[in-house]
């Protein structure tokens, strides 16, 4: 008979890797119904526009609470048609944060206009209105701010700005579908909402695509026409316009996925209250700056940020990946600091809020179908490796 081996000869098996973003556990729900319609429009063959398309546009004018939905090939067309529907050319200059991706300044350089960058807020890491006020002058046209990571700004204070001033307001809404400011869905309240259906957003495609939204009658038509070439009726061109049509795949499947939407979002908010218990009960809400739910806005979290100090984030991200638990840096440089807007001219310190954040977050595991024992082994990796490194900072 074999020895039953002493505890210390078992062989250690090591823990699986947490990934930052698993979006097959949400995607596999759907698979069979996703591939019956993929089936019939491949039998079909129409796959540009017709009535998936029309369908999703209608749920979701119906989700974002808006008279129009128009759909696009990805968030970044999203924004550029925004601005060419609404007039903006060379010499404008538009109000937009520098902690957000790319795309939200490309799209104002990319028409001639000038991003002119604000600095955040840094509990909510949203732009923060009140230096959006100071930057205004007689080529500002526009106010484009982002509701960053599933939380919506301030709208009532950007609608207000916009209000006195006479400028139109742009939500850059690509992480944020379903999040709500005073019970209000973003991408209702300005003129024009952009979003995304980039594979990592809570409404996640199959590839690129977006949409955009708004409540005027002529400012929809415009956005039309503007993402078909410019037609206004078949071969008349009176605009330059994009091709930025979604596909009737991507359309499809988007239309089964938005069933899910509100349901995903629970389980992030869930996710979320996990986190903030198991911080609290190992005492390192007091060491991390972690995220927060303000009053009157509802969260859609597709993505919880933290806050690592004293210039360590990047040892503790290098940390939990040798712990095999997925983490990453939205953003490390501010689109301010970037060399392709260098001429602009801003220098080190010009937006001190924003390069903070960008030296100190780092955004953790919180997507849908993420498991409690996931969540454990992110925190206890957290302050394993905050303390291992504090001894060896304090022998060093």
């Amino acid at each position: 008979m074999t020895p039953t081996p002493s505890p210390a000869a078992v062989p250690h098996s090591p823990a699986a890797a947490v990934p930052l973003l698993d979006v097959t556990r949400t995607n596999a729900a759907i698979r069979d119904e996703v591939l019956q319609l993929w089936a019939q429009i491949y039998d079909q063959g129409g796959f540009i526009g017709g009535p998936h398309v029309k369908n999703l546009e209608a749920e979701l004018a119906r989700v974002c609470e808006s008279r129009h939905a128009i759909a696009c090939a990805s968030g970044s067309d999203a924004l550029v048609l925004a601005l060419m529907a609404t007039g903006i050319e060379p010499g404008d200059e538009v109000i937009c944060p520098a902690f957000t991706f790319f795309a939200t300044a490309s799209a104002v350089w990319r028409l001639g206009a000038t991003p002119v960058f604000a600095d955040i807020d840094p509990q909510t890491f949203n732009m923060d209105p009140a230096h959006v006020r100071s930057l205004i002058n007689n080529h500002t046209k526009a106010i484009l701010p982002v509701h960053l990571f599933g939380l919506s700004c301030d709208m009532a204070a950007f609608q207000e700005i916009c209000a006195t001033e006479d400028l139109w307001l742009i939500e850059d809404c690509a992480q944020s579908i379903g999040a709500r400011y005073q019970g209000q869905a973003v991408g209702s309240i300005g003129d024009v909402g952009c979003f995304s259906f980039y594979p990592s957003k809570n409404l996640g495609g199959f590839g690129d695509g977006g949409f955009m939204t708004t409540n005027d009658d002529q400012v929809a038509a415009q956005l039309r026409i503007f993402a078909n070439h410019g037609m206004t009726e078949t071969y008349r061109h009176e605009y330059v316009g994009l091709n930025s049509r979604l596909d009737s795949l991507q359309a499809a499947a988007l239309w089964v996925k938005c069933r899910q939407l509100d349901e995903l979002a629970e389980q992030r908010r869930a996710n979320v209250v996990l986190y903030q218990k198991l911080f609290a009960d190992c005492q390192l809400d007091s060491v991390f700056g972690l995220p927060t739910e303000p009053s009157d806005c509802f969260h859609v979290w597709n993505q919880y940020t933290i806050r690592i100090p004293d210039g360590r984030r990047d040892e503790i991200k290098a940390a939990l990946a040798e712990r095999k638990i997925g983490a990453s840096v939205y953003y490390p440089i501010p689109l301010s600091r970037q060399r392709c807007f260098a001429d602009l001219g801003y220098p080190d310190g010009s937006l001190p809020h924003t390069e903070q954040a960008c030296r100190e977050v780092l955004s953790l595991p919180v997507f849908p179908g993420l498991t409690h024992s996931e969540q454990d082994r992110v925190v206890a990796s957290l302050h394993d490796a905050w303390h291992s490194q504090s001894r060896l900072r304090a022998a060093g």
